[in-house]
């Protein structure tokens, strides 16, 4: 839904719910990060930057306007060197707005800028992996927004690139990092034996010539519910999750009305169903059930999780609701100044994993067949070109 489109009433509601929810600063930015995606110039603003900007910004578009780009500035201040976009005029949009040296439409030029060494990608899907390869070949740092990659080649691709690196690679996966996802890690993790984890998400419906459905971009599995894969692997153990057998449920449309339950190697069942059937005017719904030997957790739309074992009950009440975004954007620029915030490094074996999980869970879906994931370890080595 184009909220610059929408009648005046609309806007007003939507607006005041949102101070609501994410408080009034959050709200003003995601207001202007809808402008700005139609924002176009006659002739392009003056950049001026600073000699101490450092971070090269890919992708300009609502995400990186209203997350990226604003947690660093008003974190570390006008920080942002350079920003690229395939449309001209949004690169200079967020460029103006934070105070970077240049915009561009050409991707090179911040990737073979010597003065940036940590590269946010946030761009359109199917690009991720090879702007974060490049990236790392000119040895930068990089921060790979969801998905990291579309294919099975890029992820080889993308984990060959790693290997002797010099540039470290952190993950958009935020959501595990918010106050509350970490709270639910950490319950989880105090218990012993299998868990049961279960997720309902209500998220937008699109229109079917949105660019998620273009067949290069991954589709809405990719886009959308590598979120709860990825946190799904994540609250069970890395020594009892593989292997992890995929069952697949889908309506007509599989990129749209899903459900997928995984079977974990030490006998875990997670459950995902994704539900996209009208416009959630409050955005993305999500709730989590979870229980793992004496603890219950129940989380609402990261604002509200209660956590019980035994007799004590934790109750965890937010203003305000919190996915993770500052966290994973901040603990991304301690890559680069490992003095600012401690860095979230993903090594190989989780960058394959959980990369592997949501492929295989895309293959699963579309198939209508259950299949069967092995680990980093079992993988097989790339086959070089030509061999």
């Amino acid at each position: 839904m184009d909220y610059a489109t929408q009648p005046l009433i609309f806007k007003v509601r939507k607006a005041a719910r949102y101070v609501r929810l994410y408080g009034p600063s959050r709200t003003l930015v995601k207001v202007r990060s809808q402008y700005h995606m139609n924002r176009t110039y006659k002739r392009p603003p003056a950049l001026q930057g600073d000699p101490g900007q450092h971070v090269g910004l890919i992708g300009a578009g609502k995400f990186a306007y209203a997350q990226i780009a604003y947690y660093l500035t008003r974190e570390h201040g006008q920080i942002v060197r350079g920003v690229m976009d395939l449309e001209a005029d949004r690169a200079y949009s967020l460029a103006s707005r934070y105070g970077a040296a240049y915009a561009s439409d050409d991707a090179e030029r911040i990737l073979t800028d010597p003065q940036i060494d940590l590269v946010y990608v946030a761009s359109n899907h199917s690009t991720h992996a090879d702007y974060a390869i490049r990236a790392l070949e000119e040895g930068k740092h990089v921060h790979i927004e969801k998905p990291h990659v579309v294919t099975p080649d890029q992820l080889e691709r993308l984990v060959d690139a790693m290997d002797g690196a010099p540039g470290r690679v952190s993950l958009g996966f935020n959501r595990p990092y918010s106050r509350i996802g970490s709270a639910v890690r950490d319950a989880l993790a105090a218990e012993s034996g299998p868990a049961m984890l279960n997720w309902f998400i209500a998220g937008h419906e699109i229109p079917p010539d949105h660019w998620y459905f273009r067949p290069e971009e991954g589709g809405r599995v990719l886009g959308n519910l590598c979120h709860w894969t990825d946190f799904s692997l994540q609250c069970v153990p890395p020594e009892g999750r593989f292997p992890i057998e995929i069952r697949p449920t889908t309506a007509r449309d599989s990129d749209n009305d899903i459900a997928v339950t995984y079977v974990f190697g030490d006998g875990s069942v997670a459950a995902i169903t994704f539900s996209a059937k009208g416009h959630a005017f409050e955005g993305v719904k999500e709730r989590f059930a979870g229980h793992r030997g004496d603890t219950l957790i129940t989380l609402d739309d990261f604002q509200h999780a209660t956590i019980e074992r035994g007799a004590h009950k934790q109750r965890i009440r937010q203003l305000h609701r919190d996915h993770g975004h500052k966290e994973s954007i901040l603990a991304a620029y301690g890559l680069a100044r490992p003095g600012a915030h401690a860095a979230r490094t993903a090594d190989a074996q989780y960058v394959w994993e959980t990369g592997e999980l949501f492929l295989r869970t895309r293959e699963a879906l579309e198939s209508g067949r259950a299949l069967t994931l092995t680990s980093f370890a079992d993988r097989r080595p790339r086959t070089p070109a030509g061999s």
